[in-house]
């Protein structure tokens, strides 16, 4: 058994099946499962259940692939080590960012990252889907989700709170919903799922209920989705990031403000690979982004 059967074993149960570690490797599929069966041989032992969807260990497949994780790491530090000698830090950081939070948000954050740390590379990109880590070689994705992947370690990044909010321009020719129900007859700009109902979440105290809109407007994009609350479309569901600087200066109003409302969750996590090997710019980018969230004088945000 060499470092090379090593990592292939880690990247086929890290990949999820033979086909995808095929891609990430650059290999066809049938030379990875031609390796994956010599190493199976040369340990006397089956390591890799596989079914036509999914590639899951065996006990002792776990066991190697834990070594091959462990040796990975401590060859990246020492090549870290060597490399970064009398250097700044350097390194890459691939990050997946909601649009509307990584514009408004994090990009101030970003910028003064890579002024601290000119070394390393950010490669960021601006998407609001869920998609797999591995299939996209993300180092970090930030997501509002209900519920984290329980494969994938979640920091919390505070809460998301959506507002139903109108320019003040719509407002002063059109009465505003002042009752949760009056949401279902309003032309309503939000991100939803094209072709399908949009189920809304809120929250009053103890009381949960749920309403069922049809949006007169819908977009991923939240940049997009406040251009057209301003330009007076309609009664925005929106995070209330999206479009607190036009609140402040009374271009937007907001209303049905006693009731929390929530569309995609309420929570805001920061996700990334729990035995991917993380180099000492993905670690610093980690900890330069909880600080952030956090501010001066909060404790650690939670984690999983």
């Amino acid at each position: 058994m060499d470092l090379q059967s090593l990592t292939l074993l880690v990247e086929i149960l890290d990949a999820g099946n033979l086909s995808a570690a095929a891609r990430r490797l650059k290999m066809t599929r049938a030379n990875v499962s031609y390796h994956l069966n010599q190493l199976e041989r040369s340990v006397g032992a089956q390591l890799v259940r596989r079914t036509t969807r999914r590639a899951e260990p065996t006990e002792i497949g776990l066991r190697l692939y834990q070594h091959g994780i462990a040796i990975q790491a401590e060859l990246l530090a020492a090549r870290e080590s060597v490399t970064t000698l009398g250097q700044g830090l350097q390194g890459r950081v691939r990050l997946s960012v909601p649009s509307g939070y990584g514009q408004l948000v994090m990009a101030d954050w970003l910028i003064d990252f890579k002024r601290q740390y000119p070394g390393i590379v950010l490669d960021v990109v601006f998407e609001n889907r869920i998609e797999d880590l591995l299939r996209d070689e993300v180092d970090i994705a930030i997501r509002v989700i209900p519920e984290p992947p329980q494969n994938l370690v979640a920091r919390a990044m505070g809460p998301v709170r959506y507002v139903a909010c109108a320019s003040s321009e719509y407002a002063a020719k059109n009465p505003l919903p002042v009752q949760l129900d009056a949401l279902q007859g309003a032309p309503v700009v939000t991100a939803a799922v094209i072709g399908r109902q949009l189920r809304v979440s809120a929250y009053q105290g103890e009381t949960r209920r749920e309403v069922i809109l049809e949006p007169t407007l819908i977009s991923e994009n939240f940049l997009f989705l406040r251009q057209a609350i301003l330009a007076g479309l309609g009664i925005g569901l929106v995070p209330d990031y999206v479009v607190q600087e036009d609140v402040r200066r009374g271009d937007v109003v907001t209303t049905l403000d006693d009731w929390r409302l929530s569309i995609f969750g309420t929570q805001m996590f920061m996700l990334y690979m729990p035995n991917r090997q993380h180099t000492r710019a993905i670690r610093t980018f980690i900890d330069f982004v909880l600080e952030r969230v956090r501010g001066p004088g909060d404790g650690e945000p939670s984690s999983r």
